[in-house]
């Protein structure tokens, strides 16, 4: 396959040698807004360069991954969609409420398979959950914790573009939520707080977030998210029934240690970055885009998936500013 990527900057780099190193990419091409960077990446894994977009969807491509800064993708997903060209967009879609629902009528309505970013969906451990909650094999559930906990903060410049703590970070908690339980989010209580950089506060954010949330059926839900969690990067999350509890993240590489004497869990080594905790998820999902390009399957994470984890996103943000509990009711949909 001819497969285009637009954006290499951090994420996008890593996009580009993951998707160099797959063996259904037998042509990769790459754009950037820098050349300079574009032609710096398609140098070192022998990859061509289309000088923009609009270049590079007229090349024949047979698919689109967008990896972009966040402001760029919504144009570059309307881009993608009036070329015709079946599209990889990593989260989130679009930087507000309100052009996410735009774009998934978009898509919708124009029929071009459009595969969202959150790549925890093919993670091993999640999938494992997902299968233990759907075959009864925990009984009912009646809460469920998870947690994104970054080892040290993104760039200062990163943080006024972000959206927030719960739209960048925790969104993925949320997605990942809806996955495993294969419930709704009914209504949330968020609080955050700040005792790292000023540059948090500076932009209205915070660096350290919680929240409570009550799904559909009654399922209580605990999520926390931090920029500074030194001992390496930790996601997790915990699903607990009545007849049994199954823990995602739950290995040697576990970010934490024992206050216990003898015990030796978990031994290490941490993982220190997203990358490096779901680069097997990573692949897993480009492949798959791949298999939605060559029209074998559908969309494993629609638009519509993505603005339902927005929309809890910024019912959670709503909660924060406003401090008090808010349905997802008073948050708009489709």
């Amino acid at each position: 396959m001819r497969i285009g990527l637009a954006g290499v900057g951090r994420i996008g780099a890593f996009h580009a040698k993951t998707l160099a190193a797959l063996d259904f990419v037998d042509e990769l091409v790459v754009t950037d807004a820098d050349l300079g960077a574009a032609k710096t990446v398609a140098d070192e894994l022998g990859a061509e360069i289309a000088p923009d977009t609009e270049a590079l969807l007229a090349s024949g491509v047979d698919g689109f991954v967008i990896a972009a800064a966040t402001p760029a993708h919504a144009p570059l997903l309307r881009q993608g969609i009036a070329a015709g060209v079946p599209t990889f967009c990593e989260k989130p879609v679009a930087s507000t409420l309100e052009e996410t629902i735009e774009l998934a009528g978009l898509v919708a309505s124009s029929g071009v398979p459009v595969h969202v970013g959150f790549q925890r969906r093919f993670d091993a451990g999640y999938r494992r959950a997902r299968a233990a909650v759907e075959s009864g094999e925990l009984g009912f559930v009646h809460t469920i914790r998870a947690g994104t906990h970054d080892q040290a903060p993104p760039h200062a410049s990163y943080i006024p573009v972000s959206g927030g703590i719960f739209r960048d970070c925790n969104v993925h908690d949320f997605d990942i939520l809806r996955f495993v339980s294969g419930r709704e989010v009914a209504s949330v209580y968020a609080t955050g707080a700040n005792k790292g950089a000023d540059f948090f506060s500076a932009a209205g954010d915070v660096d350290t977030a919680g929240a409570l949330l009550t799904l559909d059926d009654g399922t209580i839900v605990l999520i926390s998210s931090t920029r500074y969690n030194g001992a390496g990067h930790d996601v997790r999350m915990e699903v607990h029934g009545e007849k049994g509890t199954i823990a995602v993240g739950l290995d040697h590489s576990l970010a934490m240690r024992s206050a216990e004497e003898g015990v030796d869990f978990p031994r290490g080594p941490q993982k220190w970055s997203f990358m490096e905790r779901f680069l097997p998820a990573y692949q897993a999902e480009l492949t798959a885009f791949a298999e939605v390009a060559r029209g074998e399957r559908t969309s494993p994470c629609t638009v519509r998936d993505a603005l339902e984890a927005f929309r809890i996103a910024e019912a959670c943000e709503r909660s924060r500013a406003e401090r008090r509990p808010v349905a997802l009711s008073e948050i708009e949909g489709i």
